[in-house]
């Protein structure tokens, strides 16, 4: 029963299957070939430039479940980075206070994105090009130039281990406590990626509204005859979509005490989104995936740049490798498209 329980399960998750197989043999590979092999300085390096792609893709994959792409993800995290530089800093009340105004900008912002859509019977792909470029104008009044103010002690905790983050702010006795210690070498990044997907993915997959935006993706119009909500859970998808880009911005922020209103690192960002979320076995046709899968798409991605360094890699040859391997991952979600003979089968 449990063999077949298996079957089942891989046979409706094999998209997600392969990209954790692939991501093992990726990072296993890099860290035997670098020079620290595996430590745990190198993890918290790796988990600190996966971080922001990360949260990005997961919010690229709540418009995609839906059947659409959201092109204003990457403007988005970039405002709510320019956000944040400006108020992550005097007392802790103050920082809570402008981490809470941060994630706000970005969750607002998804909200207007889903108003559009579904009030203006605009399609996804165009609405959130045009509020794509209303983000980035907006991140340009913020940060006219590169700039910022991050608590110091902040920046370090959220950047490095667990050991460092209770040895910055006193708890568990500076660190020492018997108890911390197996846990001390983990990187707080990876655990704060964990936490939100734990925290705010499952129980809104888990949810009325979260099963919606499956029914949707999969077939809009059975969904509709069901009397699922459809309106609100397309707004949700898209408001969960914002404050997870938001996340992504904030931690930016956080990593490089600083903001920049960047229009080219935007336009990568949500390239990459993209790309992640296929690479981690969510459909492109709507229906299928999640949010985790797309996090291990990242983490793939990531993996792959890290072997830049490693191989010695022109710099001129790297975006041209980039492309090729954005290009291989995007491919794969026409694949279904390809093997379907009666094209009614995909509304289906």
């Amino acid at each position: 029963m449990q063999m077949m329980s298996l079957r089942r399960w891989f046979s409706q998750n094999t998209g997600f299957a392969v990209a954790v197989l692939l991501l093992l043999v990726l990072y296993l590979a890099y860290n035997a070939m670098h020079p620290r092999g595996f430590s745990s300085a190198v993890a918290i390096q790796n988990s600190n430039e996966t971080v922001a792609i990360a949260f990005v893709a997961m919010a690229q994959t709540l418009p995609v479940l839906l059947g659409g792409l959201d092109l204003s993800v990457g403007a988005v995290m970039t405002l709510t980075n320019c956000v944040a530089s400006e108020l992550l800093n005097g007392s802790p009340l103050q920082i809570l206070l402008g981490m809470g105004l941060t994630l706000l900008t970005g969750t607002l912002f998804g909200l207007m994105n889903g108003c559009i859509v579904v009030y203006g019977r605009i399609q996804p792909i165009i609405a959130t090009l045009a509020t794509g470029a209303i983000a980035i104008g907006l991140a340009l009044l913020i940060r006219p130039k590169p700039g910022g103010n991050v608590d110091d002690d902040l920046s370090w905790a959220l950047t490095n281990s667990v050991w460092d983050f209770a040895d910055t702010y006193g708890v568990a006795d500076g660190g020492d406590a018997w108890w911390l210690r197996p846990f001390a070498d983990i990187p707080v990044p990876f655990l704060l990626v964990v936490f939100v997907a734990i925290i705010v993915w499952v129980p809104f997959r888990r949810s009325v509204t979260g099963r919606t935006v499956y029914a949707i993706g999969s077939a809009e119009g059975a969904a509709y005859m069901s009397g699922l909500p459809i309106h609100r859970a397309k707004i949700a998808a898209f408001t969960l979509g914002g404050f997870l880009a938001a996340c992504g911005g904030l931690y930016l922020a956080i990593q490089t005490s600083s903001g920049n209103a960047d229009v080219q690192q935007a336009g990568a960002y949500t390239l990459n989104s993209i790309a992640a979320v296929v690479l981690g076995g969510t459909s492109l046709l709507g229906g299928t995936g999640g949010a985790i899968g797309s996090l291990v798409g990242a983490m793939i991605l990531r993996t792959i740049s890290f072997y830049f360094r490693i191989l010695d890699i022109d710099p001129l040859l790297q975006p041209l490798i980039e492309g090729l391997v954005l290009l291989t991952a995007v491919s794969f979600g026409a694949f279904r498209t390809l093997r379907v003979k009666n094209q009614l089968d995909l509304f289906r």
